[in-house]
């Protein structure tokens, strides 16, 4: 289950009940099941604060938000020091392929937030989109960005 992704290692807390693995979400303060889709969200989460310089206290996990009347939630949400949001983080089992139906499911998420980073990962291939909220138009990254670019790029 714990396979390894194209994200650095990262020490997180485990616990083992039976046979079920457990993780304690720093983010959220509980412990959760350790799914293949938390393993991945753990890693890009932390990932974030420790290599792009995303202030641990303004990333927001599992963060809900109502799309169409429906309610939703992001896996991840970065905002910026004002408590704007600039990037929404959704994250799939490494099993799980990067489609098109996935890339609508975060631009869905994106009417609501209108940020200017998109970030979809499956812990093994990651797709990082900048949004140009002014025309629409969507450039492909290849990196992830660092936290001042992407409060840089989303001001208004």
């Amino acid at each position: 289950m714990l396979v390894p992704l194209n994200f650095p290692k990262t020490e997180l807390k485990l616990s083992k009940q039976g046979e079920t693995i457990y993780v304690w979400d720093e983010f959220r303060k509980k412990k959760l099941m350790l799914t293949p889709e938390e393993w991945v969200r753990q890693h890009v989460l932390h990932f974030l604060v420790n290599h792009k310089d995303v202030p641990f206290s303004l990333i927001s996990a599992e963060h809900a938000i109502s799309v169409n009347n429906l309610s939703r939630r992001c896996d991840g949400v970065v905002f910026d020091k004002q408590g704007n949001p600039v990037a929404i983080i959704e994250c799939k089992r490494p099993d799980v392929r990067l489609t098109e139906e996935v890339l609508h499911q975060i631009a869905q998420y994106n009417f609501k937030l209108r940020v200017n980073w998109l970030i979809l990962t499956n812990g093994l291939q990651t797709i990082i989109a900048n949004v140009d909220q002014q025309t629409g138009s969507v450039f492909y990254q290849d990196e992830i960005p660092s936290y001042g670019m992407m409060c840089a790029t989303s001001e208004k």
